[in-house]
């Protein structure tokens, strides 16, 4: 499977929707990549500009992104999706290079609460 860009600039607006959580085994520790940095999974509000469609999507980085608050305006820096099916299951898995607030109105600059670990996600990387 390979991974496919996404032009976050044809997104819309992207809200930070739940605050960046540890992205967890089933077994309740860190996921990690090969390099054994810690991964970060951030829920994201992705409205596209010709609708009132919401979409909700979650977003797994290397390391935590830093000042994030729920409700607030993001940028995210290289986003990809790869599609994956395992046992009659399939989804698409989100990542980015960082999620980072917003400059201006609706951008958030206060860091934002720390959160219980989340899981599992909906992703199939580890």
């Amino acid at each position: 499977m390979e991974n496919k860009p996404i032009d976050v600039g044809r997104l819309g607006t992207i809200r930070c929707e739940i605050a960046p959580e540890p992205r967890t085994t089933q077994e309740g520790d860190q996921r990690r990549d090969r390099e054994g940095n810690p991964l970060w999974v951030t829920g994201l509000a992705v409205r596209q500009p010709e609708g009132r469609r919401v979409d909700t999507i979650d977003v797994t980085t290397v390391g935590q992104p830093q000042g994030l608050t729920e409700g607030a305006e993001v940028r995210v820096t290289n986003l990809w999706g790869r599609d994956w099916s395992l046992e009659g299951r399939s989804g698409t898995t989100y990542r980015a290079d960082a999620i980072t607030p917003a400059p201006g109105p609706g951008g958030g600059s206060a860091a934002a609460p720390a959160a219980g670990p989340r899981g599992k996600s909906s992703g199939g990387d580890s």
